[in-house]
């Protein structure tokens, strides 16, 4: 991997880290009703245009995370179709932490694009 594809890839990561976050709470704070894990992953790549770039697996630590901070609730249900499946859904304390993402990240994304504004790509 050349010193290019290193950087592009280690800024790549960095990016996705609170994007995926604030996509999973948009994804619930929409559904209107508790999502299990593949449900939520199946949603982001209809809607998100590879916001998880293919990576299913790393959507459950940050539905852990979020649970952990108070953000979304959970619960287990039996399947018919194979083990127990965990539902989330977002609380009200999710729905002002996604108020205030959201305006953070228009922000930020409205501030990047005025400087990348001519830029040649």
């Amino acid at each position: 991997m050349s010193d290019h594809d290193a950087h592009l890839k280690k800024f790549q990561k960095e990016l996705s880290a609170g994007t995926v976050s604030l996509a999973l709470l948009a994804v619930l704070a929409k559904a209107g009703e508790p999502l299990y894990g593949y449900l939520i992953a199946k949603e982001l790549e209809r809607v998100g245009e590879g916001v998880l770039s293919g990576k299913q697996s790393a959507l459950y630590p940050v539905l852990r995370n979020l649970e952990g901070a108070g953000l979304l609730e959970s619960h287990v249900e039996p399947s018919m179709a194979g083990p127990p499946r965990r539902y989330y859904r977002i609380n009200d304390t999710g729905r002002e932490v996604l108020r205030q993402w959201t305006a953070a990240w228009r922000a930020t994304r409205d501030s990047v694009d005025s400087v990348l504004e001519g830029v040649s790509e």
